[in-house]
């Protein structure tokens, strides 16, 4: 008679029996332990900054852009590099990328976000409305304002608002206590109103700065003006009415028709310095 092998009694180590699915290499669970050198998910950098996603965003869309106006056209060919020929040129813009392709450096900056409830027969709508600035800080700024459904959409629209709304303005030395040749300030008092809100820029020498409020502030850096005073009267707690009435204002810088000799009395630049 053959003798009978005594079967071999399992281990309890402690550990639960693994009950997936059966593997190739006998039944046994797979490997979870820490990634080994050289594999593994790639390490990820920093978290990029709303700035420069949407600086990311706007080269993408530079890279996929097709011009459908008269002005994108002659900018891809290369007939027009520079803002000031944009705007002297008399065609329309209406194309965002335009912008991003002759102004590579532009700032940009979020002023106002604030919500705006209306009331209809389906009950209470919530929007958001969004008041932005570009610019170079050489001469040339840009307002928007949009409202939307949604914060984020609403800011690319809100930006795209400004720069198509951009202007080249006269910067000059024009304050009587300045002695300098340096286009620091303003050429001459200007003055803007939207609404009730008033604001009144007068030129100022250097070292005095931006005597304004946080809005004009940014607007007055983005611009390129080093130096300025501002009088404001009326209601000039909303944002959106301030800004406005400093933009008409710096508009009428490069409106303004100006006496024989009056540019080279006050060193006067419009747009960008010319080195």
């Amino acid at each position: 008679m053959s003798e009978e092998k005594p079967k071999e009694e399992k281990k309890d180590d402690g550990k639960p029996p693994y009950r997936g699915k059966p593997q190739s290499d006998g039944g046994k669970p797979p490997y979870k332990g820490k990634p080994q050198s050289g594999g593994g998910r790639p390490q990820r950098g920093p978290p990029l900054s709303p700035a420069q996603q949407r600086r990311r965003a706007a080269e993408e869309r530079i890279s996929n852009w097709t011009p459908k106006t008269e002005l994108g056209r002659k900018v891809v060919s290369g007939e027009i590099t520079t803002v000031a020929e944009a705007l002297a040129s008399g065609l329309p813009l209406r194309e965002p990328p335009i912008v991003d392709l002759l102004i590579p450096d532009l700032f940009e900056e979020v002023i106002d976000i604030h919500m705006v409830q209306r009331m209809s027969d389906s009950g209470r709508r919530v929007r958001f409305a969004v008041t932005t600035i570009v610019g170079n800080g050489d001469g040339v700024v840009g307002l928007g304002r949009v409202s939307g459904k949604l914060v984020r959409p609403t800011i690319t629209k809100a930006l795209d608002r400004a720069k198509l709304n951009i202007i080249e303005i006269r910067r000059g030395s024009g304050s009587w206590e300045c002695s300098t040749a340096v286009p620091n300030s303003l050429p001459f008092e200007v003055s803007g109103r939207t609404g009730s809100t008033r604001v009144t820029i007068k030129p100022a020498p250097p070292g005095v700065g931006l005597v304004t409020n946080q809005v004009g502030q940014i607007m007055l850096k983005l611009a390129g003006v080093e130096d300025a005073w501002s009088f404001t009267k009326g209601q000039t707690q909303t944002i959106y009415n301030f800004a406005n009435a400093m933009f008409k204002a710096l508009e009428k810088t490069s409106t303004t028709k100006l006496l024989p000799g009056q540019g080279d009395f006050h060193n006067m630049v419009k747009g960008v310095k010319q080195e």
